[in-house]
């Protein structure tokens, strides 16, 4: 997809960006969010929206693009539902799963925090953190699947882990 007189605005090439980032797009938002179903709605709205906004987005940037527009949907999710779990602290707390609302609390910030930081990797670094950690693909699959070498697998997953270790404290990854 080098072609530089392409335009995400023409269906034909539109549908071949669809598929060509559909599987990665959605594996990223399954991460984000932990919920096929609501991944699937973030990578779909993305898409609209791409589609909605076709002329304006400059082609050599419209995967970075797309990341972007389903990380945002997802925190606004996110800050939606603090707004519910704001409302609901107002109602009494039945604790159904016996952990203590603290412990939920601070197990709920600490995955805001790892999912912050992944998001703030460089896009070579997360994907193939992602790969290798969500998909339990093995370097040499990711080098194959991304056509760089094996050694650059690891240099950017070692890039990626030093940046986990260094933004979360104590986490073991």
């Amino acid at each position: 997809m080098s072609n530089s007189k392409a335009n995400l605005c023409e269906e034909n090439y539109f549908n071949t960006f669809y598929l060509e980032h559909v599987e990665a797009v959605n594996n990223f938002a399954f991460y984000k969010c932990g919920d096929q179903a609501a991944a699937l709605d973030l990578v779909q709205d993305a898409f609209a929206k791409i589609w909605e906004n076709c002329s304006k987005i400059d082609v050599s940037k419209s995967k970075t693009y797309l990341f972007t527009t389903v990380n945002n949907l997802f925190l606004n999710t996110v800050r939606h539902a603090k707004v519910v779990l704001n409302y609901a602290k107002e109602t009494p707390y039945i604790d159904k799963t016996n952990l203590s609302p603290e412990y939920i609390l601070e197990e709920d910030e600490f995955k805001q925090k790892l999912q912050n930081v992944i998001a703030n990797l460089s896009d070579e670094q997360r994907e193939v953190f992602l790969l290798n950690r969500i998909e339990d693909k093995k370097y040499r699959e990711i080098a194959s699947l991304l056509n760089i070498s094996q050694k650059t697998v690891e240099k950017r997953m070692s890039a990626a882990l030093k940046v986990l270790r260094e933004k979360i404290d104590g986490v073991k990854i």
